[in-house]
């Protein structure tokens, strides 16, 4: 099968004029142009044909090819093919310095990789993100999570804020704590050793002195109660700091592990025997 033949069977190329001109260059003999012959057989296997054209264009440049060659005089078969050689190349010069260089030398770059790191909806977990969103503001329910974030997690990670608010929400959804966020937060305060959350029950008054990290907590408080989406925690119903280990974290799987906190998943309950 002939390059031309080859070419001819792939979808879409007769569209492109290049291919009469391709075919041709395709069977010039080795003693004229053989660098030129690989490079279009090379492009044309694999339909790459703009990046066909900038080797060859690096070639011009270069001087390995040139339209101004000095063709062979003699009475070969091929020479009838050596003066279409070069006004074809002689063509292909001409078009190539009307094109930017720029444009050439980009046809050959890899495709740059588009970057994952933010969601399509533009969602990051970091402080740049938060920075760019409005002040929140909400309810009580948006009060007492906002709170219970300063209070428990102003000192960690983004991330680790919003860990924290998925355990909070998490327990709200569960039949096992109270149903609304403030209950959550304030369950088994002014009993000893009961609360949930040490800030209830420390004994010290819940002031607020670092505004910024107020006015960053309750964004992430304001993004949980909208709906995001809860990823971090696989389902965390509690946490506590690395620097401790609670006894139910024996007995508790644990789920994540972000910043200075793990967080452990309540085991599932079975019916029990009769």
């Amino acid at each position: 099968m002939t390059p031309l033949a080859a070419v001819s069977q792939r979808p879409g190329l007769d569209e492109l004029p290049q291919i009469a001109y391709f075919a041709k260059l395709a069977r010039i003999q080795s003693r004229h142009g053989p660098v030129v012959r690989r490079i279009l057989e090379w492009g044309m296997s694999r339909l790459w044909l703009a990046k066909c054209v900038f080797a060859i264009a690096v070639l011009v440049q270069a001087g390995t090819v040139s339209a101004d060659v000095t063709l062979s005089e003699s009475n070969a078969p091929d020479s009838v093919l050596d003066a279409q050689l070069a006004e074809l190349l002689g063509q292909e010069n001409s078009a190539l310095a009307s094109v930017n260089g720029s444009y050439l030398l980009s046809l050959g770059e890899k495709p740059k990789r588009r970057s994952l790191r933010r969601k399509a909806s533009g969602f990051s977990y970091d402080e740049e993100f938060l920075a760019g969103l409005p002040r929140a503001s909400g309810n009580e329910q948006w009060r007492c999570l906002s709170e219970a974030l300063y209070f428990e997690a102003r000192g960690e990670s983004v991330r680790g804020q919003f860990g924290v608010a998925e355990v909070i929400l998490n327990r709200v959804d569960s039949p096992d704590f109270p149903d609304s966020v403030c209950s959550v937060i304030r369950q088994g305060t002014g009993r000893l050793f009961q609360c949930q959350f040490t800030y209830t029950c420390d004994g010290n008054k819940e002031t607020v002195h670092d505004r910024a990290a107020w006015e960053r907590v309750g964004k992430v408080a304001r993004i949980m109660l909208d709906g995001k989406e809860r990823e971090l925690t696989g389902g965390a119903t509690h946490y506590h700091t690395k620097a401790v280990r609670p006894r139910w974290s024996r007995v508790f799987p644990r789920t994540a592990a972000i910043g200075a906190h793990y967080f452990y998943r309540m085991p599932v309950r079975t019916a029990a025997k009769r």
